[in-house]
């Protein structure tokens, strides 16, 4: 495989190519996944053979990931490196430079919702594929282990119970005793037809 022109990718260290006109207005986001989008495209003219959209696979979105590897900037260490697991090495060594993990999964997120916002359909999605996710849960393991970084899930927040209600000893068994039928002044109390008992909540 080869291709004429590298391609520029938001937040990925590619050399640099004249992004597409943008509206001054638009976000950041809109921007990069606009100018990701155009880039995408060069690099499927750009392959030998060509490439058209509607005939990429997430095998051809592997072999871009893969491509993109040579203009990364994040050092990788090998496990044969004394540095592996160093997040700080104290030297330099000869372990090849690849893309980042976070960098590449910004980069699948922008160009999966633009695949769709261009009419693409959602279950079609090259870059919501299977193997597209397992290589990157793959980048991220093994530069994790590399580097010496700890990629560990964020524990979802447990919701607060609701504040139970603390009712006095006495309004307590008023409630559990059946046979308390009626107030001083005949009114039902207790039973299906009763009014309700005004409690006394303690805080």
């Amino acid at each position: 495989m080869s291709t004429a022109v590298a391609p520029c990718i938001s937040d990925v260290s590619v050399p640099a190519l004249s992004p597409p006109s943008m509206d001054p207005s638009s976000s950041r986001y809109e921007s990069q996944k606009r100018r990701d989008w155009t880039t995408f495209g060069q690099y499927l003219k750009n392959h030998r053979p060509p490439l058209v959209l509607s005939r990429c696979s997430g095998a051809n979105v592997l072999e871009f990931l893969k491509y993109l590897d040579q203009f990364g900037k994040t050092k990788v260490h090998l496990q044969n490196c004394p540095f592996f697991g160093h997040l700080h090495p104290p030297g330099s060594c000869p372990c090849p430079l690849k893309q980042a993990w976070g960098s590449l999964d910004a980069l699948i997120g922008r160009l999966r919702a633009a695949f769709e916002e261009n009419g693409g359909r959602p279950e079609m999605n090259p870059f919501a594929a299977r193997a597209v996710r397992l290589y990157l849960k793959e980048v991220r393991d093994d530069q994790g282990k590399a580097r010496g970084i700890a990629y560990e899930k964020k524990k979802k927040r447990k919701k607060p119970l609701p504040q139970r209600l603390h009712c006095s000893a006495a309004t307590q068994d008023i409630i559990n005793d059946d046979r308390f039928q009626q107030d001083g002044s005949g009114n039902s109390m207790g039973g299906s037809g009763g009014s309700t008992i005004a409690l006394s909540v303690l805080n």
